[in-house]
């Protein structure tokens, strides 16, 4: 049984940390417009270079790197904001057929009154989006879906209270032409992975809800029977029933969970938002402007240091026939525009009729996606992943090609919530939150040295040894200088016989400690499942199971992507 010593030095220091790894203790809420919440929260925030699992190029935008900032227009900040409000009235958005869309979009689902005023508060030119996206993952997928919807959530709200004369609507881009299936197909719960099995190709929002009852059978029971999972189930069960399509799925679980912060939930798939793109996806199409905007941004990039994001093609657009039920890429081959896969074949005057006539046929890929929603939306920023944001930087030249300003680029707040249970084994083995964002080992190997007994190290050792090698090679070369090489020999045997001999020192140490041993790495790999980060990992609902929508209180009364920091929330 181990042994637990009173609180050590480093995790008494770790609770006098400076202001700029802030930690707060508080029950929520903090404000008075949040609810009464049940949990009492610790709260970290690491600053991104402390985080190892981020990209280079993550950690280098978040933290304001100089050799990222030709690649972007605006500075983060709450006063940047009206300089990116000044330049978005230029692009003069279609309010009107924005708003319709979104009316027939919402005219068969519930919603709050909060989102029909955001809705409708669009057709004034003193309002604008914050936007964030994400593909129809199986259920909303991992928990980043969470922390970027509430990090576009919370900034509207910052900025509503920063700029009273503007209305700030927070935005969600269900993604429904996606086609990468495998992506998007499964989901993790308690380590368990459930997955959609369906036979249907192409779009995954065109896909048939049908499929997804054994998924929900599946969810149901491992979810149990709570009034938690019961409320949560038939959150589940509704999206599907209702629906036949699976976009329209997505874009209901979405509204289901965050109506009442007023969050608008989009498919951009209408065929009205697309007749206003007519005149790029004919641009793009037919003069490929794109492939070398992109290109030259990418080579400088490199120079920065920084890999290739997202691959640029002479045409960045899919098609989607009216007979197809698969999205395939557009490619030009001896005078003629062809569809890969298909026997859909145009002339250039043939493809011209074809996207006036049917634009909704027409798809972006990556490269064209963003230029489609900063056209379609009258958006400020983007809050996204390190991920999107890294072909996000991408895009700048090919926004100032199309004459479309190009938005702020917002870090999403990334979160590791931490439940009680293993909160509480942290404090018992003694061990911060940033040795947690450490290796492993290092971290087992750091433990055993403080809760040992023993002299574990042989550094003074190896030293003295390595001293009496180099004095028996000078003996050597005195006497006979063909010697030298094999006193130095024999002697690098003695050292490895002496590392050897100090790593069995540390593997007996590390058998009298096993029990701590192996609930830490147990702690280790719970917080970082597959060594990765949590919120790539975990589905919300096994927070929701034990929180509800405090959960997401929480969440809202916490986090804040103008901070760039790492956000660690600590159940106590």
């Amino acid at each position: 049984m181990v042994k637990l010593r009173p609180l050590s030095k480093h995790f008494i220091r770790a609770l006098k940390i400076p202001h700029t790894m802030g930690l707060t203790k508080f029950p929520f809420p903090r404000n008075k417009e949040s609810k009464t919440l049940n949990y009492s929260m610790e709260i970290r925030h690491l600053p991104f270079d402390k985080v190892p699992y981020l990209s280079k190029r993550d950690q280098a935008y978040t933290m304001g790197a100089p050799e990222l900032r030709p690649f972007y227009k605006y500075d983060v900040n709450l006063e940047s904001f009206a300089q990116v409000i000044e330049d978005k009235k230029k692009d003069k958005t279609n309010r009107q057929v924005l708003v319709e869309v979104l009316r027939e979009q919402y005219s068969g689902m519930e919603t709050s009154s909060s989102v029909k005023d955001n809705i409708e508060s669009l057709l004034e030119e003193n309002t604008f989006t914050l936007v964030t996206a994400h593909q129809p993952s199986l259920f909303t997928g991992p928990l980043y879906y969470i922390y970027k919807v509430i990090s576009t959530i919370n900034l509207a709200e910052k900025l509503n209270q920063h700029y009273p004369g503007h209305r700030f609507v927070p935005v969600f881009i269900s993604g429904g032409e996606d086609h990468d299936f495998a992506e998007v197909n499964h989901l993790q719960i308690f380590g368990k992975t459930i997955s959609w099995h369906n036979e249907e190709s192409g779009p995954v929002g065109m896909m048939k809800t049908d499929t997804l009852k054994p998924v929900l059978a599946e969810v149901k029971e491992v979810l149990g029977e709570s009034d938690k999972a019961a409320e949560l189930y038939e959150l589940l069960r509704e999206s599907v029933e209702n629906h036949s399509r699976y976009s329209d799925t997505a874009r209901h679980l979405a509204n289901s969970l965050f109506k009442e912060y007023g969050l608008v939930v989009i498919d951009m798939s209408h065929a009205w938002l697309k007749e206003l793109f007519i005149p790029y996806i004919r641009e793009e199409i037919l003069e490929q402007p794109s492939k070398g905007l992109v290109e030259a941004t990418v080579g400088e990039l490199e120079k920065a240091g920084f890999s290739e994001q997202a691959y640029p093609r002479e045409i960045n657009f899919f098609y989607m026939g009216h007979e197809l039920r698969q999205r395939e890429r557009i490619v030009q081959e001896k005078g003629r525009f062809l569809v890969l896969n298909t026997t859909y074949s145009f002339t250039k005057e043939e493809l011209v009729r074809e996207i006036e006539q049917h634009p909704e046929r027409f798809s972006p890929n990556v490269v064209m996606r963003p230029v489609f929603q900063e056209r379609i939306l009258p958006n400020l920023a983007y809050i996204g992943g390190g991920g999107e944001l890294a072909y996000w930087l991408e895009r700048k030249s090919q926004f100032e090609h199309f004459g479309i300003n190009y938005p702020m680029l917002v870090r999403r707040d990334s979160v590791l919530f931490i439940d009680k249970g293993n909160a509480n084994r942290m404090e018992k083995l003694e061990l911060t939150v940033e040795q947690l964002f450490g290796d492993i080992e290092e971290l087992i190997k750091e433990y055993v040295r403080e809760n040992t007994e023993n002299e574990l190290s042989l550094a003074e050792e190896k030293a003295q040894l390595s001293a009496l090698v180099k004095n028996i090679e000078q003996k050597a070369r005195e006497v006979d200088p063909t010697l030298v090489k094999t006193a130095a020999a024999e002697g690098q045997k003695m050292i490895n016989s002496m590392e050897q001999l100090e790593g069995k020192l540390m593997r007996a140490e590390k058998q009298r400690h096993d029990i701590a041993l192996n609930q830490m790495r147990a702690l280790k790999d719970k917080l970082f499942p597959g060594n990765g980060l949590q919120e790539r990992y975990d589905n919300f609902m096994m927070y929701y199971l034990k929180y509800g929508r405090e959960f997401f209180e929480v969440l809202r009364s916490e986090l804040d992507p103008l901070k760039k920091t790492f956000t660690v929330i600590l159940d106590r």
